[in-house]
């Protein structure tokens, strides 16, 4: 069976936007947290235009090359500009968790308004034998408080952002991680975790 997995960057005070987030304004003045993709000198095989450091290209590659499906919520969706049918993956579909209709449908976007144990398993289905990859922190939080989620990746901004959207919105238990790599890269540490059952 497929993983279902969370992987994205993240400041050190734990937040995945800036201030003021939104459709046109993308992460708000959190984009610091992607340059990391771009100041390498080692293409991404998965990710076109990506160039990113050695240490970097080698854990971001065999994160990327997992995702059969992404599951994102509706404010990730908005904030994104995907209504004209874009995917935040190359290769891989997007399922969309919201109670409100796309603005349009398209080949590469499946819309659940069931719940996140219904997305989970449509994403499931759509990924065949690959993984999942959640995207946004209230489609994480959800997946955690259910018990569906497998792995957790932090790639780490040493940045202290002080306000945003947090990767981890309040959940309603703790969710105990076991370690299984920590990579220092220029610009960032990333941090893979096994959620503990």
């Amino acid at each position: 069976m497929s993983k279902v997995f969370t992987a994205l960057s993240v400041s050190v005070d734990g937040f995945i936007t800036g201030r003021d987030p939104g459709p046109g304004r993308g992460l708000g003045d959190g984009g610091m947290l992607f340059d990391w993709y771009f100041d390498g000198d080692t293409p991404s095989e998965v990710f076109d235009g990506f160039r990113l450091s050695a240490a970097s290209a080698r854990v971001f590659d065999a994160v990327a090359a997992r995702v059969g499906v992404t599951l994102a919520g509706r404010n990730t969706y908005d904030d994104s500009g995907w209504a004209g049918g874009g995917t935040p993956h190359p290769h891989a579909p997007l399922v969309v968790l919201s109670h409100r209709p796309l603005p349009a449908p398209h080949e590469r976007q499946t819309l659940v308004t069931t719940g996140i144990e219904d997305a989970v398993a449509t994403a499931r289905e759509l990924a065949g034998d690959k993984d999942v990859a959640l995207m946004g922190g209230g489609v994480t939080a959800a997946a955690l408080a259910a018990g569906l989620v497998d792995e957790v990746v932090l790639h780490q901004v040493p940045v202290l952002l002080g306000a945003g959207r947090p990767y981890f919105p309040p959940l309603p238990t703790p969710v105990s991680l076991r370690l299984i790599e920590a990579v220092a890269a220029p610009g960032v540490t990333h941090l893979h975790y096994e959620v503990s059952r």
